[in-house]
């Protein structure tokens, strides 16, 4: 009798969804993206026109962050609303735990059908254990974006053809879809996209510096985003799009090139922007948000449930002009080593990969060094930069934070039970793109 009610729910359950009920939800991410280097949040130059006009027409988070900047384990907390610690995958080359549940299972579980579409090989099914959480997961490694590499990246064009491929392939189906695309540009090397320097205003290409290269790499995915968002307005009239980063990129801050290893504000702050035609109204929304609140916010949009062991903010009420925005919300923030450095190491790896742990709280920012048992206070609303401490390095650290450097490291010594396995051309590419010192 309960098997036959089960049945008969998920029935009705997928009648309605197939009737155009509820809207496609897509998720697009940005590798390395900082949000002071997009147009719309303010940048010099017209780096993102398509990326512009896409969060005017929605409501564009000035205070987001992500919860550890490096791609997976950032990613992973954004599907699954967990920290690193607790999904596992705190490191590049270390799995995710096999027993979670994530936004796209529950969508699907609702009678979505998903895809995803990665064009960095850290997010590999076969290191990260992403690929069971959707119908389709499609590994796009095509081009030699690092020089003397095969297959290790896709550029925006390889990923966008594919992901529209997919897209154009739904026109006749009938059930909502949730797609996630990650693009990998504009990660270093930073090539530089001749084809956008006038839009950018670089009149003297012959030597263009790293922050020119880089900001040509911004223009040239936008671009191909833009290409995204006109092939899916062709076949979905009612789309929940969700744009963010994994995380930002340090551009000779703290005379540090790069991401993974600090939490300072240049690898922290992204850009967040959620749209959906006639639902959120164009806005601002000031308040801190983090990256792990995607899962909690879109389940909100749409009239679900959050799962206890979620750990996101649930926006939708702000966005639909219910609530008003959190005030003195405190994010907890983690960084670790770039990645595992053998086949076998995984637990190891895990456990002994801590580098830093924060909490950000009313715009004061507190950072503990665990190497070298250091603390770091800033208030940002005075030095946005973070160039000069508040506290003595060595300085006693307030109770939320030592709370939060415990818990992170008793997280980091849970066992997995099919414990992830590195082969050499993981390691190779992991290596090759500078993510293993």
């Amino acid at each position: 009798m309960l098997r036959s009610i089960f049945f008969l729910v998920c029935f009705l359950v997928t009648v309605s969804l197939s009737a155009g009920d509820v809207p496609n939800v897509v998720v697009i991410t940005v590798d390395t993206l900082r949000s002071d280097h997009l147009s719309g949040y303010g940048y010099g130059r017209q780096t993102s026109p398509k990326l512009d006009a896409l969060m005017k027409s929605g409501a564009r988070f000035s205070q987001a962050r992500t919860v550890e900047p490096l791609t997976a384990p950032a990613l992973a907390s954004m599907l699954t609303s967990r920290y690193p610690h607790e999904h596992g995958a705190t490191r590049n080359g270390l799995p995710i735990y096999n027993d979670l549940s994530s936004i796209s299972k529950l969508l699907a579980a609702r009678g979505y059908d998903t895809a995803a579409f990665v064009g960095n090989w850290t997010l590999r099914d076969g290191i990260t254990g992403l690929g069971s959480h959707f119908k389709e997961y499609n590994e796009v490694f095509t081009r030699k974006r690092w020089l003397g590499l095969l297959f290790s990246e896709a550029t925006a064009v390889d990923l966008t053809d594919k992901a529209l491929k997919w897209v154009e392939s739904r026109k006749d189906r009938k059930e909502p879809f949730f797609l996630w695309v990650h693009y990998a540009d504009p990660h270093a090397p930073y090539r530089f996209k001749k084809a956008f320097s006038n839009q950018l205003g670089l009149t003297n290409t012959s030597e263009p510096g790293k922050l020119d290269r880089y900001d040509t790499e911004i223009a040239f995915t936008d671009h191909h985003i833009g290409r995204l968002l006109d092939g899916l307005n062709k076949v979905s009239e009612d789309t929940l799009t969700i744009f963010s980063s994994d995380h930002g990129e340090s551009l000779g801050e703290h005379d540090y090139w790069g991401h993974g290893r600090h939490l300072y504000e240049a690898t922290l702050h992204i850009p967040l922007a959620i749209t959906w035609d006639g639902v959120i109204l164009p806005s601002q929304v000031d308040a801190p948000a983090m990256l792990l609140d995607v899962p909690s916010t879109i389940l909100g949009l749409l009239g679900m449930s959050q799962p206890t062991e979620f750990n996101g903010y649930d926006w939708s009420g702000v966005l639909m002009g219910r609530n008003q925005a959190p005030r003195g919300r405190r994010t907890f923030h983690q960084a670790h080593k770039g990645a595992v450095q053998t086949k076998k190491g995984v637990e190891r790896g895990r456990q002994k990969g801590l580098l830093e742990v924060a909490i950000i709280e009313n715009g004061k920012k507190e950072i503990f060094r665990v190497k070298t048992m250091t603390r770091q206070v800033f208030d940002l609303n005075l030095d946005p930069e973070e160039l000069r401490s508040r506290v003595s390095k060595k300085s006693e650290l307030t109770d939320p934070l030592k709370r939060w450097a415990l818990e992170v490291e008793k997280g980091l010594y849970r066992v997995m039970s099919r414990p992830g396995v590195l082969d050499d051309s993981d390691l190779e590419m992991l290596r090759s793109l500078g993510y293993i010192e």
